[in-house]
């Protein structure tokens, strides 16, 4: 095999094969993008290969298996994100094995890598005297407050994932009645969902302070921060947190959640 066949096959399936399949999401392209990203550092600082220098020769199985230990061990990343990390990797050597089929045998070996199990946990949820709480912080005499407001009543009337509401586009809402939300779910899955009168009205008002009604707009992100970029998970969790704390301290004799994650939101309606 040439020097060159991993970064090659790599290019091509990121590139390629990924945006040519039906159902690929670019949230799922994006996170194969990052696994690769993750074991061309691992190959770099525990195996001193640079990503120039890799070849299929230089992967083997026991590599996969170190790579998912390190990230865990060193990484501290859960037993979902090393099952995803592992998903990825499966798919590449599944397309790798009709790419190049005289490493086939290796490449059936990295596919035999288990998934580990996970462990059955009850799912966290916000008691509704607590989001009552929660969403009575936001200070709506400022312009975030009032954002804040919008983006958590938001969270939690339509039971969205955290990337689904990062992904809303102004299009993507509909006030007149029945007044709805559009979600864009995993495969690029679409559900409408109808939505309360509070909401509607917190949408509405919040997109003509921001100007998003105006034509024009309907592909520019719903929900975004200060540089006019779209939200981050860790921005949509920073809100929350900091109106949980406020919550806390203003009803000290109430039981609060110690942390407070967007899925807690969607599972309290």
């Amino acid at each position: 095999m040439r020097q060159t066949d991993f970064a090659r096959t790599l290019t091509r399936f990121l590139s390629e094969h990924l945006p040519g399949q039906r159902n690929v999401s670019t949230n799922t392209i994006k996170s194969y993008r990052d696994t690769f990203k993750q074991l061309l550092i691992f190959c770099d600082l525990e195996l001193n290969i640079k990503p120039e220098h890799l070849t299929f020769g230089k992967i083997k199985v026991e590599t996969i298996r170190d790579f998912l230990l390190w990230l865990e061990k060193t990484r501290k990343v859960g037993i979902n994100t090393r099952n995803q990390r592992l998903a990825a990797i499966h798919s590449f050597y599944r397309y790798t094995q009709s790419e190049h089929p005289e490493i086939l045998l290796e490449c059936q070996r990295i596919l035999g890598i288990p998934f580990k199990k996970r462990e059955n946990k009850t799912v966290d949820y916000l008691s509704q005297d607590n989001l009552k709480y929660i969403l009575e912080q936001p200070d709506t005499a400022k312009k975030r407050g009032r954002r804040d407001l919008t983006i958590m009543t938001t969270l939690y009337d339509t039971g969205a994932r955290v990337q689904e509401l990062i992904d809303l586009k102004t299009g993507d809402v509909r006030l007149t009645k029945p007044a709805t939300i559009t979600l864009t779910g995993k495969g690029n899955k679409k559900r409408c969902v109808p939505i309360m009168g509070k909401t509607r009205n917190l949408l509405e008002n919040y997109m003509n302070e921001n100007r998003l009604l105006e034509n024009g707009n309907q592909f520019h992100p719903l929900f975004y921060n200060s540089n006019r970029h779209p939200f981050t998970r860790p921005g949509i969790t920073y809100i929350l947190e900091k109106h949980l704390k406020q919550a806390k301290e203003t009803h000290s004799k109430v039981l609060f959640p110690d942390s407070l994650h967007p899925h807690m939101v969607r599972h309290t309606k």
